[in-house]
C-alpha cells in the first residue's frame, strides 16, 4: 500500500479539524514530503554540465548545520571561492560562541572540496585563524578560501554520497552492531589533523552513560528560556513556511512515524509534545537504540580554524555512513551545555564528565554524535538555492 493510500485509508487524507480551523492535507504537504522548491537543491546538485565553480557551492549546499540554519555565504569566482559566515543564522544562547555554526562551515568546505577533485579541479585550502567569542559582528565574515586549478579528476564515494546524507533522527536497531571495518575507518579520517580526534564508544555501559549525559543536558538547556526562544525560530511546522524559507527544522525530517508526522502537521506543538511523550524521557528512549556513540575533539574547542576541521571530518564522518548504508545523527547537547556553562560563569561540570569519558582532558570535546541501523530512512530538509548564498 502506497503513503497516499495508506493515509486515506486512515482518514487522514480528507480533512482534519485543528486550531479552529478546516485543513485539507494537500494544503500540508501530507503527499508532497521532499517535494517543491525547497527540495530542488538536492536533485539538482549536478544540474551544471560545465562543472564549473557554482558545481562546488551546489554540493556545498548540501552539508550539514545545527537545526538546518545553513549559515554559510559563497564569493566565486573562475579560479577561487571564498566561505564567510553569516553569523545571524544562528540559533542563539543555544550555540552562544558560534562553535556548532563554524563546524557547519566546515561541513561546506569538506562537500566542496569533494566536489572539486570530483569536477577536475586541484584545490588548494586556506582557513584563516581566529578565535571564537560570545560576541560577533553581524556583517559576513571570511573564514576560508580555496584557490581553484585544473586538475584530476578524482571521484569517491564520499562524493556519490552528498545527495543521500540526510540526518536520521528515527530510534536505531541496539542489535545490529556498527561493522569493524566502519569504525576502523572512522578512526582513519583524522590520521592528517592533528588537532582533531575521534573516540568512539561501543560498550553497553558506556553507550548507557553517555544517553544519560545527554538527555540530562538536554532537559537542563531547554529549561533556559533564551535556549528555546533561540532554537524555535528554526522550527517549520507549516508546509508554506517550510517552502518559503527553505531551512530549519521540519516534521518530514523530525524522525516522527508516517502516521504521527502527518497529524502532526495539523495541530498545535503543544498537542505534538504531548503525542509524542510519555512517562519516560522520550529522548532517553530514542538515545538507548543506537549501538555506538561517538565524540569528535579539539585541542582548542573554541580556535576557529579547528572548529572547521572537527567540521570536514563531521561532514566526511556522515558521508561515510551514508555510504555504506549505516546512519548517524548529532547528540550535541553535553558540549552545548559546556557553552552554556562558560557563558553563564558557571562550575565547567559537563566539561569534566566528558573528559571523563574520553580519559583524556587534553583533548576537548566539541561534536558527538551516534551511529547505527535505522528502523526508517531519512527525509530531506529543505535547502536554500545557490542564487541565495552567492555574495
Amino acid at each position: 500500500m502506497d503513503r497516499r493510500s495508506f493515509l486515506k485509508g486512515t482518514g487522514i487524507a480528507t480533512i482534519l479539524v485543528a486550531a479552529g480551523g478546516i485543513w485539507r492535507a494537500e494544503d500540508q504537504g501530507i503527499f508532497s514530503v521532499g517535494q517543491g522548491p525547497a527540495y530542488q537543491p538536492w536533485k539538482d546538485w549536478r544540474r551544471d554540465g560545465s562543472g564549473g565553480p557554482l558545481s562546488l557551492v551546489r554540493a556545498g549546499i548540501l552539508a550539514a548545520s545545527p537545526h538546518n540554519t545553513q549559515p554559510w555565504l559563497f564569493r566565486v569566482s573562475s579560479s577561487a571561492i571564498e566561505l564567510y559566515v553569516d553569523t545571524k543564522r544562528n540559533t542563539g544562547a543555544l550555540d552562544p560562541y558560534l562553535r556548532e555554526q563554524h563546524i557547519a562551515l566546515g561541513c561546506a568546505l569538506e562537500n566542496l572540496l569533494l566536489a572539486a577533485g570530483a569536477n577536475g579541479y586541484s584545490s588548494s585550502l586556506a582557513m584563516l585563524p581566529g578565535k571564537l567569542q560570545s560576541s560577533f559582528v553581524e556583517q559576513p565574515q571570511l573564514v576560508a578560501r580555496v584557490e581553484l586549478a585544473s586538475g584530476t579528476r578524482q571521484n569517491s564515494e564520499l562524493y556519490e554520497a552528498i545527495p543521500l546524507r540526510h540526518t536520521n533522527r528515527n530510534p536505531y536497531d541496539p542489535k545490529r552492531a556498527v561493522p569493524t571495518e566502519i569504525t576502523d575507518a572512522l578512526k582513519h579520517l583524522v590520521e592528517n589533523e592533528p588537532d582533531v580526534k575521534v573516540f568512539l564508544f561501543t560498550a553497553d555501559t558506556d553507550r548507557e552513560k553517555i544517553a544519560n549525559i545527554i538527555s540530562a543536558a538536554n532537559n537542563i538547556l531547554y529549561a533556559d528560556p533564551e535556549v528555546t526562544r533561540g532554537s524555535e525560530r528554526w522550527i517549520r511546522t507549516n508546509w508554506s513556511s517550510v517552502q518559503k524559507h527553505r531551512d530549519g527544522l521540519t516534521i518530514d525530517a523530525a524522525g516522527l512515524s508516517l502516521t504521527t508526522a502527518a497529524v502532526a502537521k495539523f495541530v498545535p506543538s503543544s498537542l505534538l509534545r504531548w503525542m509524542i511523550s510519555d512517562r519516560e524521557d522520550p529522548y532517553l528512549k530514542l538515545l538507548q537504540t543506537p549501538p555506538m556513540f561517538g565524540i569528535i575533539a579539539v585541542r582548542n574547542r573554541y580556535d576557529q580554524e579547528q572548529s572547521l576541521r572537527a567540521g570536514r571530518i563531521w561532514q566526511r564522518a556522515h558521508l561515510l555512513a551514508t555510504a555504506r548504508q549505516l546512519a548517524v545523527r548529532p547528540a550535541n547537547e553535553a558540549v552545548e551545555m559546556i557553552d552554556h556553562e562558560q557563558e553563564l560563569g558557571r562550575e565547567p561540570r559537563h566539561a569534566k564528565l566528558l573528559a571523563e569519558l574520553t580519559g583524556d582532558a587534553t583533548w576537548h570535546p566539541t561534536f558527538t554524535f551516534y551511529m547505527g541501523y535505522p528502523i526508517r530512512e531519512a527525509n530531506a530538509s529543505p535547502r536554500r538555492p545557490v542564487r541565495n548564498v552567492i555574495l
